[in-house]
């Protein structure tokens, strides 16, 4: 029956000249570009647990992103005391870290005073709103108005940006839709778990690898009861791949989710660089452990800063043509890359002293 109304009816474009004007009369203007700012790891906390509130400012100054989960890990009982928690935390918020939060999915009984409260008591504070289980863009409309409606009446100066969680297999197969939605959408971040089983995936794991994903040497001289090689494949490859293309394609940042097995640190650095080299930005910390980790993974290695500044160099500012560096050809191609690099490793050195020694920046 859809295909049948699609096929006979012009659904209405809006104009691109609308598409940055406010959603409200007195809400701020829409961004035309998302900035870039740092954010390797996005470490989250309870904002109901006197405990870990307390450890705020010190956590502050050591991450990227500080986010306030009103979400899953919350029960039910604590959803009011974790949404008044955050308002007190971001009265107080001095950073240098972004504040962020996640509230409650749509359908959800708290998801409206999540964000009315959050917007009209602490919206010049919160630089971004998560969103969960984002299915299509039709929820980032949703919010996207509520959000000019709240910040109009609460005179907010600049437009809160949104950020979704790729949770359902619709929300995957409408990710390029989802990115471009809203001049708001800051970035995506894979949500493996629910991700998992919304697609009825075998695995009870919190993100990473499974011995049972595999490939298998053939065998030797036909012998099948051989001992052969075998390799772990990486489950989460299309699904991140894909966002990345997404957020790309928008302008906007894609992150890799939680990594669960929070005393296998080596395999949580082996899944965060894998997200790290197909060009996602960041990723989730669930434990302070997790932190170092994201910090040493998505920021480049002095070793690679130094080649991509000896590249730039010999190449001009242009970038044209090509030259040989150490017996490699270096070109267009190569020289785009390596601005990616140094552009990366500027915006880290401006606020981290130690990074800024290693890269010579």
């Amino acid at each position: 029956m859809l295909a049948v109304i699609s096929a006979t009816y012009s659904w209405p474009v809006q104009s691109p000249k609308d598409f940055f004007r406010p959603l409200a009369v007195g809400a701020p203007t829409p961004l035309r570009e998302i900035p870039f700012r740092p954010s390797r790891m996005i470490h989250f906390f309870d904002p109901s647990n006197p405990k870990m509130v307390a450890k705020v400012p010190d956590i502050a100054t050591k991450v990227d992103v500080l986010l306030g989960n009103l979400e899953d890990a919350i029960q039910a009982s604590n959803k009011e005391a974790a949404r008044v928690g955050l308002v007190e935390v971001a009265h107080t918020f001095e950073g240098p870290a972004q504040l962020w939060t996640r509230v409650n999915d749509l359908g959800s009984p708290w998801v409206l005073d999540d964000i009315t409260t959050l917007v009209t008591e602490a919206g010049e504070k919160i630089d971004v709103f998560m969103i969960p289980k984002v299915e299509g863009p039709e929820d980032i409309h949703y919010v996207d108005r509520l959000l000019a409606q709240l910040e109009a009446k609460a005179g907010i100066s600049r437009p809160i940006q949104l950020h979704a969680i790729l949770e359902t297999a619709r929300g995957v197969a409408s990710v390029e839709e989802i990115c471009a939605a809203s001049p708001r959408m800051h970035g995506i971040s894979l949500g493996p778990a629910d991700l998992s089983a919304n697609r009825r995936m075998k695995t009870t794991r919190v993100g990473g690898g499974h011995p049972g994903y595999l490939v298998r040497q053939d065998p030797p001289g036909g012998d099948v009861e051989a001992v052969r090689a075998t390799y772990q494949q990486d489950l989460w490859h299309y699904t991140v791949a894909r966002m990345v293309d997404a957020c790309a394609m928008n302008g906007i940042y894609a992150y890799y989710g939680p990594f669960g097995d929070i005393k296998d640190v080596v395999a949580c650095e082996d899944q965060f660089r894998n997200a790290y080299l197909l060009g996602c930005v960041g990723a989730w910390s669930l434990h302070p452990v997790q932190i170092d980790i994201a910090k040493k993974v998505f920021s480049p290695e002095p070793d690679e800063v130094a080649w991509a500044k000896r590249v730039v160099e010999e190449m001009g500012e242009d970038g044209r043509g090509a030259v040989m560096i150490d017996g490699k050809m270096q070109d267009d191609a190569t020289f785009k890359q390596c601005k990616v690099v140094l552009a990366l490793a500027r915006e880290l050195a401006e606020r981290d002293p130690d990074l800024a020694k290693a890269y010579a920046l």
